[in-house]
């Protein structure tokens, strides 16, 4: 049944909302064009400064449309895009693409294809920032950061000298913990996972410098190593390259603290803390330009594990 009152036959939210605003109506002039949204995003988060193979930006939606409604998630999942329409959204920003590999069409007979027809259908946009948030002051490492407690920060790898944007962030917690306790304050910032948080080192180890980034990270541990850090918060650690820099540490330590520790998240829960960031930057830049838009940010959990096996109390 459609959602507003119409004299037509309508199945479709998203026709629905269409035929409250028509294409080339005057719309309320609190709210903006998508081309407007994307502008504004496009500063925050400039798609120049995405890696090369990365695919950033808009993917879904129609420049002229009206933006009323933005919601925000890590994942474009099917999910998300459900949540997007029931909650009459006019634009979807994720941080991780849809389209990330070149394709040749999007029939709805694939996942993916089916996504951008229910979007479609819906009137939902979806627009992409991923690596160029990686790299941006406020971006997802700056919000990692700061959900962790870590202050003073500059970027691990800085995008030029001296510059504040880059991968990463290096900073200082303002009282040095126990390893097993910044596990703990780090398992506290981010969303529950079935993985949860696992760490690596000397559980009475002390943490005062940090280095953090959202997402994969275990390909910048040289990077990590040259910066000094007492532990390094990151996502998708792989068996071998972390227990290699765990027997490089302890081999360098001698009698001392056998550095950098590591704290391992979800790929998803390293994220996520971005997405209220990027929620309030949207609506502040655009009420900056006269206009406004209504954020909500997805509580959805998209880390695709869904559950922990532990062994009986009492087996071998």
């Amino acid at each position: 049944m459609c959602g507003v009152s119409c004299n037509h036959r309508c199945s479709d939210p998203g026709a629905a909302r269409k035929a409250e605003r028509p294409r080339g109506s005057v719309r309320s002039v609190s709210s903006p064009r998508l081309a407007d949204v994307v502008h504004v995003l496009e500063r925050r988060y400039p798609p120049a400064t995405a890696e090369s193979w990365d695919a950033v930006g808009l993917v879904v939606g129609d420049p002229a449309d009206e933006v009323r409604k933005v919601l925000f998630a890590v994942d474009p999942v099917a999910a998300v895009v459900d949540e997007a329409v029931a909650w009459g959204a006019d634009l979807v920003v994720t941080h991780h693409p849809l389209l990330l590999r070149g394709v040749t069409a999007v029939g709805a007979d694939t996942f993916k294809g089916a996504l951008v027809h229910r979007l479609i259908r819906g009137g939902v946009g979806l627009y992409a920032a991923h690596t160029n948030a990686d790299a941006a002051v406020g971006g997802v490492a700056d919000a990692l950061a700061t959900a962790i407690g870590l202050f003073d920060t500059t970027p691990l790898v800085a995008a030029d000298e001296g510059g504040e944007t880059g991968i990463g962030r290096v900073g200082v917690l303002r009282e040095p913990v126990a390893l097993r306790e910044f596990a703990a304050r780090v398992a506290a910032a981010v969303p529950a996972t079935a993985q949860g948080v696992r760490w690596a080192g000397d559980p009475d180890g002390i943490v005062g410098r940090v280095a953090v980034v959202g997402g994969s990270g275990d390909s910048l541990f040289d990077a990590v190593r040259a910066a000094g850090v007492d532990a390094y918060v990151t996502a998708d650690l792989r068996h071998h390259p972390a227990s290699e820099l765990r027997e490089r540490a302890e081999f360098d330590a001698g009698e001392g603290p056998s550095t950098p520790y590591l704290v391992d998240l979800a790929h998803f829960a390293s994220e996520w803390p971005w997405l209220d960031h990027a929620a309030r930057d949207l609506a502040a830049d655009l009420a900056a330009l006269g206009t406004t838009v209504e954020t909500r940010v997805s509580t959805l959990r998209t880390d695709p594990w869904t559950g922990r096996a532990t062994p009986p109390e009492g087996s071998s």
